[in-house]
């Protein structure tokens, strides 16, 4: 039953936009599932939902694998590098991001959502981030456009 749950949940988030976890237990019921609040948040934090910023201040949940999400993670990505972006220098096929103190895992944790395929992965300190891209002649490409979302 709890992985017909798990999969009726991923279903509802991919087909709708869920906002609220009361909206997504109502949507259970409706499926014939009986849930609490507390099911439905341990379901959350097991399949790794995650909340998207949506329009108007509203926000929703996702499959962090969710292809639609790349909008979602481009939007988040940019206000954190407006907001948090300190300094980006680059060499060969790396690429260092400066951030103030603490914000750099999270700004790594969205360029790594945003699936540019240039870029390998991150790996993040406290205020530094590294970049790694593939093939190296597209480091410059990159970090014009990391510079472009720090711009507006």
């Amino acid at each position: 039953m709890k992985a017909q749950r798990q999969n009726k949940i991923l279903e509802l988030v991919r087909d709708r936009r869920v906002e609220t976890q009361e909206e997504l237990a109502a949507a259970l019921r409706s499926e014939g599932f009986e849930v609490t609040q507390a099911t439905v948040s341990r379901d959350i934090k097991e399949l790794s939902l995650i909340k998207i910023p949506g329009e108007n201040n509203t926000s929703y949940y996702a499959s962090p694998d969710q292809p639609v999400m790349r909008r979602g993670n481009d939007d988040r990505l940019k206000r954190l590098i407006r907001r948090s972006l300190s300094d980006i220098n680059s060499s060969e096929n790396l690429i260092i991001i400066k951030t103030p103190p603490g914000e750099a895992q999270g700004m790594a944790s969205a360029i790594d959502h945003t699936h540019w395929p240039e870029i390998i992965g991150t790996v993040a300190g406290d205020d530094t981030i590294l970049i790694i891209i593939k093939p190296k002649e597209a480091t410059p490409g990159i970090v014009q456009r990391f510079q472009d979302l720090a711009r507006g």
